[in-house]
């Protein structure tokens, strides 16, 4: 592939992935588009923004015109899907716009590159990423996700994820078109949008605010961090069988009350707080609706055929994460202003 079109690149997720490629392929064209919606930040990519190999557009994946300018004004061969409404919280207040963004986008994208591709499949790859979360929900008492998981997503954000992995296989099975689906666990690392758990808790320590955990805390999660993920996404679009899907995990189960604590153990020691001295602020709120108990993730197949591994383990990642959000102020402070819009905004307003 000499071209890659990575969409939703400045999100969380996003952006290391393009930070990576863009680093790691200096004689190739990195293209980000990105609709900038409240969760897409283009200060996450600062470092390489003037990077003679990158290419930022501001713009829609459900706008079929531009998807297919880009495509052809930039002989792209590779498109990498990460745009996508992601907070659960946010799909059962407003599921329309997930249905939208999630399934219709996807759809766009994967029309655009068939009409631009023209049946000329060789080098060309469609790699769309998805979530752990339309597998449904584990029993406590052990088992994983893997490639042969049925689907049974438990929310409207799994269900318009389950919706667009199955667009994505059709697209192979009936078009020809090469594809990859790569579904990961819970991510985590800098640059996240500070509704998530882990930004959320660091920022409320930071500030003494009340931390919400739902239930009990009894929720089990796996814990990837973004980094190593960025590299597997790497790794399959490159090296994975057209077709095949691939799961990505971090071996890093937690229960959520016991993270809380673990950042507040963290969080308390850099700020030089005594030890223990925010857990007073872990408020349990109602559960969420349909929240699944507890979710696992078997990359064996990934690890067997790949040869991928984790490399970064869950202390150091945790310990890592807290120091890059206490010592990046700054930009949290932006985001959770909405400051970084208007800058935006005004540098790229609508254009394409």
């Amino acid at each position: 592939m000499r071209n890659i079109l990575i969409t939703g690149g400045a999100g969380f997720i996003g952006s290391h992935v393009v930070r990576f490629m863009v680093g790691k392929y200096p004689d190739r064209r990195i293209v980000n588009l990105d609709k900038l919606t409240y969760a897409g930040n283009p200060a996450n990519l600062r470092d390489v923004e003037n990077s003679p190999n990158y290419t930022f557009i501001k713009g829609d994946i459900c706008d079929y015109e531009l998807v297919c300018r880009i495509i052809r004004d930039h002989g792209i061969d590779g498109i990498v899907n990460l745009a996508a409404e992601t907070h659960v919280d946010r799909s059962i207040l407003d599921p329309l716009v997930f249905a939208r963004t999630n399934v219709m986008g996807t759809l766009t994208l994967l029309q655009a590159a068939r009409d631009c591709w023209n049946g000329e499949w060789s080098g060309k790859m469609f790699y769309h990423i998805s979530t752990d979360e339309v597998y449904g929900a584990l029993p406590l008492d052990g088992g994983a996700f893997d490639e042969t998981t049925r689907y049974d997503p438990h929310s409207p954000y799994s269900a318009s994820k389950a919706s667009s992995d199955h667009f994505v296989r059709a697209y192979h099975d009936t078009y020809g078109m090469p594809t990859l689906i790569s579904n990961c666990s819970n991510n985590y690392g800098a640059y996240q949008f500070p509704e998530k758990l882990i930004p959320l808790t660091i920022n409320n320590i930071r500030h003494r605010r009340v931390i919400p955990v739902y239930g009990r805390g009894e929720n089990i999660r796996d814990w990837l961090h973004v980094e190593d993920h960025a590299r597997a996404i790497d790794l399959i679009l490159h090296s994975g069988r057209a077709g095949e899907t691939y799961n990505i995990g971090g071996n890093n189960e937690c229960r959520n009350i016991d993270l809380v604590r673990m950042l507040i153990g963290a969080a308390d020691r850099m700020l030089g707080r005594s030890e223990g001295e925010s857990l007073s602020l872990i408020t349990f709120v109602e559960d969420r609706a349909g929240h699944d108990l507890r979710y696992a993730i078997d990359s064996s197949k990934l690890q067997r055929e790949l040869g991928w591994q984790p490399a970064i383990t869950f202390e150091d990642g945790i310990e890592r994460t807290v120091r890059w959000y206490l010592d990046n102020e700054e930009w949290f402070d932006s985001v959770t202003s909405g400051e970084y819009m208007l800058y935006y905004d005004k540098v790229y307003g609508n254009r394409r």
